[in-house]
């Protein structure tokens, strides 16, 4: 198997679901970022907005509007991820963001067919350029499942989101408290024609 620094970046990566208090350092911030729009766009588009969010009295306006969003919200399927969330909003000391001190939310013109590929694609830099720079980083669908609950949508606004952008995608990221175990790969995902 082939190694490089790139290649060990990507194999390392995992989600991190248990992070420190501690807030990242602006450069951190700005590096993460800065993966983001380097990131392919559906014909260069780069039509993305990335709202970074530190401030801990929104983080948990946040964390709360989601929990009571999931009260009104029903699901438009059987996916488990999304009947676990609906249950974990049910409890008083849920936590959608695992304690991260940074939530980085991707949204993206409405009516664009690559919208969720490209913030999705973003992401996926930072992710990596997070796991380089010895931060951890976790994918968070809720905000995307709950983009067009009226309350999140007002108070996402206020920070800044346009309101005729869709939610694509979010991640929190911070300084790891506990490591995630590896997981190992499912057989026969891959499939080569010669």
């Amino acid at each position: 198997m082939i190694q490089n620094e790139v290649l060990d970046c990507i194999r390392s990566r995992r989600s991190t679901r248990n992070f420190q208090e501690q807030q990242i350092k602006e450069e951190e911030l700005e590096a993460l970022l800065d993966a983001a729009i380097w990131a392919p766009s559906g014909g260069n588009n780069q039509s993305w907005l990335f709202t970074a969010v530190q401030n801990k009295e929104a983080l948990s306006r946040i964390n709360e509007l989601l929990k009571e969003g999931f009260q009104r919200w029903t699901p438009d399927d059987d996916y488990p991820g999304k009947l676990g969330a609906k249950a974990m909003a049910q409890k008083k000391d849920c936590r959608f963001f695992y304690h991260a001190p940074t939530l980085i939310i991707a949204s993206n013109r409405p009516n664009y067919e690559n919208a969720m590929a490209d913030c999705s694609l973003a992401l996926e830099n930072l992710f990596l350029a997070a796991r380089s720079l010895g931060l951890g980083s976790c994918y968070i669908n809720q905000l995307h499942w709950l983009r067009n609950d009226p309350e999140l949508r007002e108070f996402l606004f206020e920070l800044g989101i346009p309101r005729e952008h869709t939610i694509c995608s979010s991640a929190v990221v911070g300084y790891i408290a506990k490591e995630s175990s590896v997981p190992p790969r499912k057989e026969g995902t891959i499939n080569i024609i010669k």
